[in-house]
């Protein structure tokens, strides 16, 4: 073929450029539209606790996701080191996603439980405690700084209308269910376990007297990997 006329000509070269991006663009666009759905439904998948959520929002403010993926792919050596591959089911409430391939630390795909929230929380005031070999920076602020949440219901409400199942019940209840997490033992605690199932409960920080930046990120990280069971998960596509 004679790739003068493309090489020569900017004009043509966009074009064939164009073209052949949209092609494949469509070869991997047009099968989705033919599928009723596009992730599996997988039992145990919730949306955050309010508590959860909002340590969500620190750990992507203080830009965590740079260093750690959450994201297992379905290689031998990934799944022997963090466990079970990431299913798209666990990332269908993440606005935005946390996937990523940068791991200068460890995928917290699977990190929920695996350890205690005195660990987590010393780990966070000084990484280098725990881990001496560690680059990662300490955040002891978090542990001083009462956690902001006023408009926690709110943020439940618009992430609602992008397809987040909240009920008005969750939402009615945010920040009520928010500080019963952060304490453990006081609250409507019964009332929080109902609507949030294997919501990790505790005075994370040690300060029972307020609800603190460190409570939201310990309780956001105790729940990573947790919710689905795969001693007794079988993916449906695929089987035969």
């Amino acid at each position: 073929m004679n790739h003068k006329m493309f090489e020569r000509n900017v004009v043509i070269l966009a074009i064939a450029i164009l073209i052949t991006v949209s092609i494949g663009g469509l070869v991997q666009l047009v099968p989705l539209y033919t599928m009723e759905v596009t992730i599996e439904k997988v039992d145990g998948m919730r949306p955050y606790s309010p508590l959860e959520l909002a340590g969500r929002n620190i750990y992507v403010r203080e830009g965590c996701y740079l260093c750690h993926s959450q994201q297992i792919r379905p290689f031998r050596d990934e799944v022997e080191r963090y466990g079970h591959y990431s299913l798209a089911a666990e990332s269908m409430y993440d606005h935005p996603f946390q996937w990523g391939s940068k791991r200068t630390g460890p995928d917290l795909a699977r990190v929920g439980g695996k350890y205690s929230n005195e660990w987590h929380v010393q780990h966070l005031m000084a990484p280098r405690g725990l881990v001496p070999e560690s680059v990662m920076p300490g955040y002891p602020f978090l542990a001083k700084k009462e956690l902001q949440a006023a408009d926690i219901a709110q943020h439940m409400e618009t992430l609602r209308t992008v397809g987040v199942p909240y009920t008005d019940d969750q939402i009615a209840n945010a920040r009520a269910d928010l500080a019963a997490q952060a304490r453990g033992t006081t609250g409507d605690v019964e009332g929080l376990q109902g609507r949030y199932a294997k919501a990790v409960l505790g005075d994370f920080d040690g300060n029972p007297a307020r609800v603190t930046e460190m409570d939201a990120v310990v309780a956001y990280l105790q729940m990573l990997g947790t919710l689905v069971d795969f001693t007794t998960f079988k993916p449906e596509y695929g089987r035969r």
